[in-house]
């Protein structure tokens, strides 16, 4: 089946106020390319302001607590962002499993959240270097995909995005032949876990993706979009890697 490209940026943690008229025009410029779909997810502290600034674009968090509520101080809950008009949250990200600890069955619990809040849900896996070099990366991220991915969810509000560990903001970019292996063993593990719905999720490259290498990693196969860091902080970089997904279909 086809599915419409997806095109994120994850400000991390970039951005004070200022900053929402940078996003206005990433959306407006987006508008141009209607094939595409665009989410931001800025810092928590610019979510509500965002999301009432660009009425109706898919704003979003880049995580969120497991629990409705509680004594948890400094965390956020899914329902939080909910209110504040987020309609998206990024869990798993590489910095939060390595930086964090944080745990497939903790990520599980976080996209389950996100999921009950109403949001579309990205759900991050990738390598390390030296697990990379041994050759076992496709082993290692699908036990992430069989322990992070939950039972129960609606295709179309879940998407995998596969972000090598050690291509995150360093330059280096594995090739187009690894992407493409690793997007496709991606598919087939959701396939032989949940039929014929994995057709519907999209699947994502993250790792140092921008407007000159999008075009070629975009049209690997199974490759569904991009999660993009750095690049997506300005409209003149990060305008250009929606364009490229854009001129795919």
């Amino acid at each position: 089946m086809a599915r419409r490209k997806y095109v994120v940026g994850n400000w991390k943690m970039n951005g004070l106020s200022d900053a929402i008229g940078e996003a206005q025009t990433i959306f407006s410029a987006a508008d141009g390319h209607g094939t595409v779909d665009v989410a931001i997810c800025p810092p928590f502290t610019l979510i509500g302001t965002m999301a009432a600034a660009a009425p109706g674009k898919a704003v979003g968090g880049q995580d969120c607590h497991s629990a409705v509520s509680g004594a948890f101080t400094g965390s956020v809950a899914a329902p939080m962002l909910a209110d504040i008009g987020a309609s998206v949250v990024i869990v798993g990200h590489s910095e939060r499993r390595e930086g964090f600890g944080e745990n497939d069955a903790e990520v599980r619990a976080k996209a389950e959240a996100g999921l009950s809040a109403g949001l579309s849900v990205i759900l991050c896996v990738g390598e390390p270097r030296e697990v990379r070099e041994s050759g076992g990366a496709i082993d290692y991220v699908l036990t992430q995909i069989a322990g992070s991915v939950p039972d129960a969810f609606d295709p179309q509000r879940l998407a995998i995005a596969y972000e090598p560990i050690w291509a995150i903001g360093t330059g280096l970019v594995p090739t187009v032949a690894d992407v493409a292996a690793m997007h496709g063993a991606i598919r087939g593990a959701l396939a032989a876990r949940f039929g014929d719905a994995a057709e519907a999720m999209r699947i994502l490259y993250g790792g140092s993706v921008n407007g000159d290498n999008a075009a070629e990693l975009l049209d690997a196969g199974d490759v569904d979009g991009a999660l993009v860091g750095g690049a997506s902080l300005t409209a003149a970089k990060f305008v250009p890697i929606v364009a490229a997904a854009a001129a795919l279909g």
